[in-house]
């Protein structure tokens, strides 16, 4: 299996960073193509090419470009999701780090297609690092002439900011964003209307993840044709994989859309030696388990789907034969219950008391009718909640009970957790 990367191309280069380092691989190039276009002949290359929204929905990138009315008097923003917070989440993180200026030509696509003067990147508070890697190759870009006004002698003006976020996983979810943006708590709002016409300061708003506008630039370059023709009918295009937890070789790897994770696993090096794949997430913490009978499922938004998934952000959390999935999934929803902003009921309370339950069943001190209880919970809180916290929450342990309920029974019958050596004595004692 071979591919020439595109986003992580250059990735290794000791000024892959620097606006010397990205123009010497062709970077701004597709920035001057792009203003000789028309703003809409833009637009539909991007929804040709296929490209679906890499933060986690899919959502085709063109066709929300496309939803901004045009000729309304307001002004309009772009606005660029760096606020990487899902658990096993680390591709647009290391691409900011590695190749910022690639999202920085993209920025300037995209609001030149939407007819945008001013755009904003709104990256978590944690990563430093990255906060001063994107402010350098934003003032960088300015002193060149990419981004500010005329750009390129074309009459285009473009004002980009980097926004720093404060660390809360809520604003992650888009319209919390822009609360966060418009300096109010974050939190989600209740949709209609949508952010294309009532985004930040009630102005029409395109909200796109890191990848998908980093891998603009590139399409604008190669064209439709040649995006499309990776991936598969309805997955189209190049994207960046996560791979981590107990594999020998965790990291990012590129890719066409639709590659399977025995095909990834195999790139890495496999499992950690002696040990087998017990479990994995296709897309972070919040989208359904699968097992090891998923190995050759393609890691496409069809694929995973019809599995009884969901791609997300392609973060390939694995986990071999020596991990407990009730452990695993009693800390995912430790998480989800500290990061909910508690706006909405189902959510604040539901993952409130699915802790208790989880905390109860890993000591083994559950019942049966704690197992009830749990699910029943989650019922009530999935399609309830103003956002997705809600449902992520509740993803990990149903798919967790789904595929391990003999694991969860053996906390009870085995007063503990048979992973855990001490308990695990107990636990053999009491099956016998």
């Amino acid at each position: 299996m071979t591919f020439t990367p595109v986003l992580s191309a250059g990735w290794g280069d000791a000024d892959s960073f620097t606006l010397d380092g990205y123009t010497r691989r062709g970077g701004y190039t597709a920035l001057t193509k792009a203003l000789s276009m028309d703003p809409d002949a833009l637009i539909s290359l991007v929804k040709d090419s296929g490209l679906r929204g890499r933060g986690g929905a899919g959502f085709p990138t063109g066709m929300k470009w496309g939803f901004i009315p045009q000729g309304d008097g307001k002004p309009h923003y772009l606005v660029v999701n760096a606020d990487e917070s899902e658990p096993g989440t680390c591709k647009d993180i290391p691409l900011m780090l590695a190749n910022p200026h690639v999202l920085v030509e993209g920025v300037a696509i995209a609001s030149f297609a939407i007819r945008a003067s001013h755009a904003f990147i709104y990256v978590r508070g944690e990563v430093t690092h990255v906060v001063r890697r994107l402010q350098q190759a934003v003032a960088d870009a300015y002193a060149a002439g990419h981004l500010g006004s005329n750009i390129g002698g074309s009459g285009y003006d473009l004002e980009v900011i980097v926004h720093v976020g404060a660390g809360a996983y809520i604003c992650g979810e888009e319209t919390a964003l822009l609360d966060s943006l418009e300096g109010y708590r974050g939190q989600p709002r209740l949709r209609p209307p949508f952010p294309a016409t009532h985004g930040l300061y009630g102005a029409p708003t395109v909200i796109n993840n890191v990848e998908s506008i980093a891998s603009v630039p590139s399409i604008v370059l190669g064209g439709a044709e040649w995006f499309s023709s990776m991936g598969t009918e309805k997955s189209k295009g190049f994207t960046l994989y996560s791979l981590s937890g107990h594999v020998k070789n965790p990291g990012q790897f590129e890719g066409p859309l639709g590659l399977t994770l025995r095909q990834l696993l195999d790139l890495s090096g496999g499992m950690r030696e002696g040990h087998t794949l017990k479990f994995w997430t296709p897309g972070g913490s919040s989208t359904p388990i699968l097992t090891a009978e998923h190995l050759d499922v393609p890691l496409d938004y069809e694929g995973v789907s019809a599995a009884g998934s969901m791609l997300g952000t392609k973060a390939l959390q694995c986990f071999d034969d020596t991990t407990c999935v009730v452990r695993a999934v009693l800390r995912w929803t430790e998480f989800y219950a500290h990061e909910s902003c508690g706006k909405c009921t189902p959510c604040r309370e539901g993952t409130y008391w699915m802790v208790q339950i989880l905390q109860r069943l890993e000591a083994g001190e559950g019942t049966e009718e704690d197992l009830a209880t749990l699910l029943d919970t989650c019922d009530n809180i999935f399609g309830r909640a103003f956002c997705a916290l809600g449902d992520g929450a509740t993803s990990p342990i149903v798919s967790g009970i789904q595929y391990f309920r003999d694991e969860f029974v053996a906390h009870m019958t085995g007063k503990g957790c048979p992973f855990d050596p001490v308990a695990s004595t107990v636990f053999a004692g009491a099956s016998a």
